[in-house]
């Protein structure tokens, strides 16, 4: 019960159903719209500065939600900023003390692409620093279903950065179908059910890009993806891909205290 009341979770409605990047093809948005995000940034040893390289959900006021893949450096490497709308500047910095990568990551593909990190000072709420809201676990999240990523990234594939939070709305994509997309390619990827596959399917010009891993995947208020990987950014035959935080909620809860 202690650790259920430092991270809520999202018990959704439904038999079978889950109810309630610099982004490419999105629009400027301010960080009062998504409060629990916020943006991690790396120190380079070449530059000898901090600047945003992925992005990450607060959990509790200690803890931040992000992609695996995204810690691969030391924690003394990595900081986040919250509160700020704004890439490298504003709101508050708090460094990271320890981080737990989820124990299947790095054993098949990108699964278990998730990660939970303590900080080193308690961050305190405000109407742009909050607590954010997940999914509960098992829950399962429908087909076609409008999903929105928010993020600093990359604007295009291999584009710049974002200076502004942007955000952009896609729909999600039935799992077996994004599968079957993914073992096309000539050196196949692979999906599994860990996973939730998003975009504008066989359009494109939507998704999350380099700079926003580890970053939301929201339907309505409530986390429901972490921005993993993808073929690309916006591609019309291979949708974007993020770890299924319903697949998590269980461990994260059991990690975050």
């Amino acid at each position: 019960m202690a650790v259920l009341a430092l991270l809520t979770i999202a018990l959704l409605a439904g038999s079978s159903v889950a109810l309630p990047n610099r982004i490419v093809g999105g629009e400027e948005t301010s960080i009062d719209k998504y409060p629990s995000i916020v943006s991690l940034e790396f120190f380079s040893i070449w530059t000898g500065s901090w600047g945003q390289s992925c992005a990450a959900n607060i959990l509790t006021s200690h803890h931040i939600v992000t992609a695996a893949h995204c810690m691969a450096a030391s924690v003394s490497n990595r900081r986040i900023r919250a509160g700020s709308s704004h890439r490298n500047t504003g709101g508050v910095v708090v460094l990271l003390t320890s981080n737990i990568n989820h124990p299947t990551y790095g054993q098949n593909g990108y699964d278990g692409d998730i990660a939970v990190s303590r900080l080193a000072q308690p961050l305190v709420y405000s109407p742009v620093i909050q607590q954010g809201t997940i999914v509960a676990q098992g829950s399962l999240i429908p087909d076609n279903l409008p999903v929105v990523h928010a993020g600093w990234g990359a604007i295009s594939q291999g584009g710049p950065a974002s200076s502004v939070l942007r955000d952009v709305t896609i729909y999600t994509i039935n799992n077996a179908l994004c599968t079957a997309r993914y073992l096309t390619l000539p050196r196949p990827l692979v999906v599994t059910p860990n996973m939730i596959c998003a975009g504008i399917l066989d359009v494109g010009g939507k998704d999350a890009c380099q700079g926003d891993s580890g970053g939301p995947l929201y339907y309505g208020d409530i986390l429901v993806g972490v921005v993993s990987w993808g073929h690309g950014c916006a591609n019309e035959t291979y949708p974007g891909v993020s770890a299924a935080v319903s697949s998590y909620t269980n461990w994260i809860v059991s990690v975050a205290v």
